[in-house]
């Protein structure tokens, strides 16, 4: 499924961006991992090692939780977790080299912006206000569910009165391209973030960026 064409402004003239917050907006790689592998053996998962992080950004999230002893009953405890103790240090997080200019620039050219986020709302809140970010984000919807954004994707269009061709969804791993699909929604690949380019192309988005400052020029020629 693509979406070349047949994009429909809604009735403000505005296509809505949703974004995925760690690793596409926060460069949280490093906060997030340094955390997974403190309390992992609370969990009888595995920890990650820093010589094979490379390889497994090119591996699809759904095989690595089984393979580091993650599952659907631990999931939701360890996500909980983390957002606990992300709480401590967010404000330390910067964001991503070039995400907050352009950022900036798709708000001046007429985008409504927002976030759809496994983190804690209030822990995006903090991140976007300590980077002078706020008054760029419309909307911030948490996904309490790493795996439950396509319903979330579908509950905020439906309640913000939008269409899937009124939107576009800007993601960093291979979960947000299949819940996008899921949705109905376009989708870009940013290859800057969890999952590498190889991975990304596997899962067939709309479009794949490399920088943030291909984002306007991308979104302009999907929309």
């Amino acid at each position: 499924m693509t979406f070349e064409k047949g994009f429909m402004k809604s009735t403000t003239g505005r296509i809505t961006l949703i974004f995925d917050f760690d690793g596409t907006i926060a460069d949280t790689m490093e906060t997030l991992m340094r955390i997974y592998n403190r309390i992992a053996p609370e969990y009888h998962c595995r920890p990650i090692d820093d010589d094979v992080r490379e390889t497994l950004r090119k591996r699809r999230p759904q095989d690595l939780m089984r393979e580091y002893g993650m599952n659907p009953v631990k999931m939701p405890v360890v996500v909980l977790r983390m957002r606990r103790e992300v709480r401590g240090c967010i404000a330390r997080v910067r964001p991503i080299s070039g995400i907050a200019a352009a950022l900036r620039g798709l708000k001046s050219a007429g985008y409504a912006l927002g976030i759809i986020s496994s983190n804690a709302p209030e822990n995006v809140r903090t991140f976007l206000a300590v980077n002078d970010l706020h008054g760029l984000i419309d909307f911030i919807q948490s996904s309490k569910h790493v795996f439950g954004k396509a319903a979330v994707i579908k509950r905020l269009m439906r309640n913000r009165g939008i269409s899937p061709r009124q939107t576009v969804y800007i993601g960093d791993e291979t979960r947000d391209i299949e819940a996008a699909r899921k949705a109905s929604v376009a989708v870009v690949a940013a290859s800057w973030g969890y999952q590498a380019r190889e991975a990304l192309e596997a899962a067939r988005p709309d479009r794949i960026v490399d920088d943030p400052g291909e984002l306007i020029g991308c979104i302009r020629g999907l929309t």
